[in-house]
């Protein structure tokens, strides 16, 4: 008996010792990527400081997407690259949740506060029924669906952390979601002027229809007056349906798993959900000061800037050509499909 134990003990002097180098090899074949990234997230955020209309995200899926086209991407970038776009991702994400503070929602009134969760239910339904008479793939579908209908690229990513999608699914979805966001900038400040709404009006409608936060900023902004603050309020009571909406699709993935013992089940709510409600209750209970929710703003915008470069490295020209035109429809009748859900919530609520 004493001798088993003697082996026993011999045996975990022997495997402790091994943990440490493979911590450090893990680490090791990390840091060429996220180095890569770190270098892009600093170009990324010292441009968007000379153009504050333009969010470092978008700089930073743009600059990975010319990159990658341009040169070839050494292998040995791949872990690390991989690492940021999920890993960064999901903390990026969890941390949006000090942007939101329930009381500036809840301001908003029921009838917005309606009008919101109409928008990102009936945008993805709607989405998906137009992606399947299109033939696209669920998955596909979805992550077009929920990215135009709740907060662009890091719902696409949410999504595929739930769902585990194709890597050039995800690809395809942030891309697309960086074009017709972009073209929505312009479009509805001027369509807003069009139809004579006032600048209220048009911040609802603007934080009801487009993407991407730093996109509703600029159009915003664009807009003027009492648009910028408005728009910004309604975009980020879409982006808190982030969590009610990865939670009711992890059911289903749990469900769709079974009882198959070689079927990993995702969890009944992802961590990183969790987390971003925990921040929400945070920044939301008034015992943050200033000081730290701003510097957790610029760490936020680092992962999630970092996060983009990862993922737009991963956009190859040559694969979007091979999905063909059937995304890039879906996408511009999920753009038409929101903007219209959210214009007629705007005139009903005014």
């Amino acid at each position: 008996m004493s001798s088993q134990l003697s082996e026993k003990s011999e045996e975990q002097r022997v495997e402790s010792p091994a943990t440490l180098p493979r911590l450090q090899t893990a680490t090791a074949t990390l840091l060429p990527g996220l180095a890569l990234c770190a270098v892009a997230t600093a170009v990324a955020m010292g441009v968007g400081r000379f153009l504050p209309t333009v969010s470092p995200l978008l700089i930073a899926i743009v600059l990975g997407a010319v990159l990658s086209n341009v040169v070839h991407l050494p292998e040995r970038l791949r872990p690390g690259l991989q690492f940021s776009a999920k890993k960064l991702l999901r903390v990026g994400i969890a941390l949006l949740g000090l942007q939101l503070m329930l009381s500036d929602i809840l301001g908003l009134g029921w009838g917005v506060i309606v009008v919101v969760v109409s928008i990102v239910c009936l945008g993805i339904v709607g989405t998906m029924f137009a992606g399947k008479l299109l033939g696209l793939s669920w998955t596909q579908r979805l992550l077009i669906a929920c990215g135009f209908s709740i907060c662009g690229a890091a719902a696409v990513a949410a999504v595929d952390g739930v769902v585990d999608a194709d890597e050039e699914e995800v690809i395809t979805a942030v891309a697309l979601v960086v074009i017709f966001g972009t073209l929505m900038i312009p479009a509805i400040p001027l369509l807003s002027r069009a139809l004579g709404l006032s600048d209220t009006d048009a911040g609802l409608w603007a934080g009801g229809s487009i993407h991407e936060v730093a996109q509703v900023v600029a159009a915003g902004g664009a807009i003027g007056g009492a648009a910028l603050g408005v728009a910004a309020v309604v975009k980020l009571a879409r982006v808190l349906m982030l969590a009610p909406v990865m939670a009711v699709l992890s059911v289903r993935q749990r469900r769709l798993a079974g009882t198959d013992a070689d079927v990993k089940r995702p969890p009944l709510v992802p961590l990183f959900v969790l987390a971003f409600l925990a921040c929400v209750g945070l920044r939301s209970s008034g015992l943050l000061p200033t000081g730290l929710l701003a510097e957790a703003k610029i760490v936020q915008t680092a992962l999630l800037t970092a996060a983009m470069f990862a993922l737009g490295a991963g956009v190859q020209i040559a694969t979007i050509k091979k999905v063909g035109a059937r995304p890039f429809v879906l996408a511009g009748i999920s753009t038409v499909w929101v903007a219209s859900i959210a214009l007629v919530g705007v005139l009903l609520a005014g």
